[in-house]
């Protein structure tokens, strides 16, 4: 308790010092993310239903539309089904928006920020290193995952017993592979991952790169092996995110998940103009699991979901 308390001084100290403005945003609303892979848990509302958000995403960006500027927030996000030693349907997010930066900007801010935790909480310095999604798995498997048949993603998982993947799409083959065969050998200390396939850009940017490939502008910071924060250099095409979100919601059917209804407070603040923008959210229990050396999420929260 003592040390996340730190650890909150810590982390508003350093946006008051970077002039951002600390807000806060409704915790239930009437809608919720297209994710196929996050499922918010419901709150009936009287005869309407709510959904406790799984991130403060939507609000802030409609902010940041409205001409906030740079914003942070820090406090509680939800998710269904989420438990386990890195996961409680409940946890702390920290989340940030620079105007006018791109990624790097941020990962650099980033770096900072989490090398500042480390020296401040622990008295110790972390290794710094940033790497492509692309070199990755070269060097894992031997493959480009921007150019892999998708043919050769299932097979391989078919060959580490992964029966039921026959099927899958492109995007989760990849995100599987990842999470069996690349995070566990990441180095050590803070590694970031850049340059994402355009199948997982979700509302990152994507550009075409020097080997000519659609690659989406969107990281993801690991530290100690642990994934800690997932950032993009935000996309600001109202009707390019509409397209993605519309395809979500069609995986969302084909896989009998429940349907959600579009956020069109969010689509019609993306018409109105979104900035020039890069965010990141930064999972705070996890970070506090690092800083006090935990393998259990349980062990850095007063109350798990176990004992509520």
């Amino acid at each position: 308790m003592k040390a996340r308390a730190k650890l909150f001084a810590l982390l508003r100290a350093f946006f008051v010092e970077g002039s951002v403005l600390e807000v806060d945003t409704p915790s239930l609303a009437t809608t919720s993310v297209t994710d196929i892979n996050i499922e918010s848990i419901n709150a009936q509302m009287g005869n309407s239903l709510g959904y406790l958000q799984t991130s403060p995403e939507f609000f802030m960006k409609r902010m940041l539309a409205a001409g906030s500027g740079d914003i942070y927030y820090l406090g509680k996000a939800f998710r269904d089904s989420e438990q386990g030693s890195r996961h409680n349907p409940e946890f702390t997010l920290l989340e940030w928006y620079r105007v006018g930066w791109d990624e790097y900007q941020l990962i650099a801010e980033v770096e900072a920020l989490i090398s500042e935790a480390y020296k401040t909480l622990n008295n110790s310095k972390i290794t710094i290193e940033r790497t492509s999604y692309s070199d990755c798995f070269e060097r894992a498997l031997n493959f480009d995952p921007h150019t892999v048949p998708i043919e050769l993603l299932r097979s391989t998982l078919l060959d580490q017993g992964y029966k039921d993947w026959a099927n899958e799409t492109r995007a989760n083959c990849l995100d599987l592979l990842f999470s069996e065969m690349i995070e566990p050998n990441l180095p050590s200390g803070l590694v970031t991952v850049v340059d994402y396939p355009a199948c997982q850009a979700a509302l990152a940017q994507t550009y075409v790169d020097e080997k000519n490939r659609l690659v989406s502008r969107r990281f993801e910071v690991f530290l100690e092996g642990m994934e800690l924060a997932n950032g993009y250099f935000e996309l600001r095409d109202a009707e390019q995110q509409k397209q993605r979100f519309d395809e979500d919601l069609r995986l969302r059917k084909q896989a009998n998940k429940s349907k959600i209804t579009l956020d069109e407070n969010l689509h019609q603040a993306m018409r109105a103009g979104l900035p020039v923008c890069s965010g990141v959210a930064l999972g705070v229990d996890r970070l506090l699991m690092q800083l006090c050396n935990v393998s259990s999420i349980d062990e850095v929260l007063a109350f798990p979901w176990k004992q509520c």
